[in-house]
């Protein structure tokens, strides 16, 4: 069965950080590119990052930039999200998603996690 599995999220403080995971299972995440989306209540799923199989390429939401990290580690199967100096904004369920090319369609989705920050 194929499967993304994210974790990490939670509630944090204005300033502070978390970091997601998005493990794979059923397939070998190192063959596809895998992004980052958010939905928060009230909004449109929207892209936050992404990044190729290879680990050489990534980009950012301009919301983002500076601010959150994305890297991958093939060998565990799983992609991480390093959230830093967070932002009450920054709130929303948090999907990871398997691609072709971060510029292609979603193929696979987790099931999501959800960030909240407030203080």
């Amino acid at each position: 069965q194929l499967q993304l599995v994210e974790s990490g999220g939670g509630l944090v403080q204005p300033g502070g950080s978390l970091r997601l995971s998005c493990a794979a299972s059923g397939f070998t995440l190192a063959l596809y590119a895998i992004g980052w989306f958010r939905q928060a209540p009230g909004k449109e799923r929207e892209g936050v990052s992404c990044i190729n199989n290879s680990g050489g390429s990534t980009n950012y939401a301009d919301s983002v930039k500076g601010r959150f990290t994305i890297s991958r580690d093939n060998a565990k199967n799983t992609v991480y999200l390093q959230m830093n100096s967070l932002k009450p904004e920054d709130t929303a369920v948090y999907y990871c998603a398997a691609l072709h090319y971060c510029s292609d369609y979603v193929l696979y989705w987790g099931q999501g996690t959800q960030v909240t920050v407030s203080s």
